[in-house]
């Protein structure tokens, strides 16, 4: 990648940011170079490297309009700083700047930590076969510890609401699709309905990762470890159960003919999804006798957002389409709440 020039354009303004992390990181030494690790309708992340070859990691908003509540750079550098007390892989947590005067929006930096992102089959030949059912187990692990974490010990107690989270979520996503989408699909309707009709007691509450998958973390070619834990933007209090579920969304179940071309376990070698779910249970204790039900809710939650990028897209509020295949997302829409009310007629 080529380092940005300076530029508020691209999410940088050179200047003023290289003054700000002189003054509030630690060792940090200018020039910097800024390359882009990951944009589009996330938050952006850089790749920073100091003179003295150093690097960093710099997370802020989206360009453009966005609402500051979905993008909120204090809370994810509040629960990273958190999480990482505990003995959850984090990134170092070394400074979080408020004042939008510096690059025009919040953002916050982290130590930079080696380490793949498995987010394919085809990155999924990155990592020796011999490796894989490893690193499937340090990833069960590592949730397990993530829900075993005291919310109110490492200040977080108050991040939302405990109680009621599944109940919460259907309604919202209900909304959400009623308010989204592009023409009636019956399956997600009944899968709503099913999911209200049979929700389970939450067992607990937990630190809700929201997006937990190999996808978002930093892998260990070596070892097959996790080195730390990405993309926190969708934390929050929650059932624990919903992380293994959603886990259950992406990863390769052969037998019920799901498999998601951002997820490396259909290269073959991982775990499969049932010894997956029973080292969680054997981890933490908990009753996961109705995990297919948490696999529903993660399928039917990512249907409606893939119907909800596929609605602005057609209405243009993303802009060009360019390369993108926006007929994808439609379609997306249709398969997850496919495999949603599969799982639900498993219970």
């Amino acid at each position: 990648m080529q380092p940005l020039v300076p530029g508020i354009t691209q999410g940088i303004d050179v200047e003023p940011v290289t003054r700000w992390l002189e003054a509030n990181v630690p060792g940090a030494a200018a020039p910097f170079t800024f390359d882009v690790i990951a944009g589009g309708r996330s938050n952006l992340t850089f790749r920073v490297t100091g003179a003295d070859g150093t690097r960093y990691v710099l997370r802020r908003p989206p360009l453009g309009h966005v609402l500051a509540t979905a993008h909120d750079m204090a809370r994810e550098h509040r629960i990273i700083s958190a999480v990482g007390s505990t003995g959850v892989p984090v990134p170092p947590c070394l400074g979080l700047c408020t004042d939008d005067a510096v690059n025009g929006a919040p953002f916050y930096v982290m130590g930079f930590v080696d380490g793949a992102v498995l987010d394919s089959p085809a990155r999924a030949e990155l990592l020796s076969p011999t490796l894989r059912p490893a690193a499937s187990e340090h990833l069960v692990d590592v949730l397990a510890d993530l829900h075993a974490v005291d919310v109110d010990a490492v200040g977080l107690g108050g991040l939302a609401k405990r109680e009621g989270y599944v109940e919460r979520q259907v309604k919202r996503w209900s909304s959400q699709w009623d308010n989204s989408k592009t023409r009636e699909l019956p399956a997600i309707d009944e899968v709503a309905n099913l999911l209200r009709r049979h929700m389970p007691a939450q067992q607990g509450v937990s630190i809700a990762h929201g997006d937990y998958r190999f996808g978002n973390v930093l892998t260990d070619l070596q070892t097959g470890r996790v080195n730390a834990v990405l993309d926190w933007e969708l934390c929050t209090l929650g059932d624990p159960l919903a992380d293994l579920g959603y886990l259950g969304v992406y990863w390769y179940r052969p037998e019920v003919g799901t498999a998601r071309d951002n997820d490396p376990t259909g290269a073959g070698g991982f775990l499969s999804y049932d010894d997956v779910v029973a080292r969680y249970a054997a981890r933490t204790g908990r009753d996961v006798s109705a995990i297919d039900y948490y696999v529903a809710f993660g399928a039917f939650r990512l249907a409606v957002i893939s119907e909800g990028v596929y609605a602005r897209y057609m209405n243009g509020a993303m802009g060009a389409q360019g390369d993108v295949n926006v007929d994808s997302f439609k379609v997306g829409a249709e398969v997850l709440s496919a495999q949603a009310l599969a799982a639900l007629q498993r219970l």
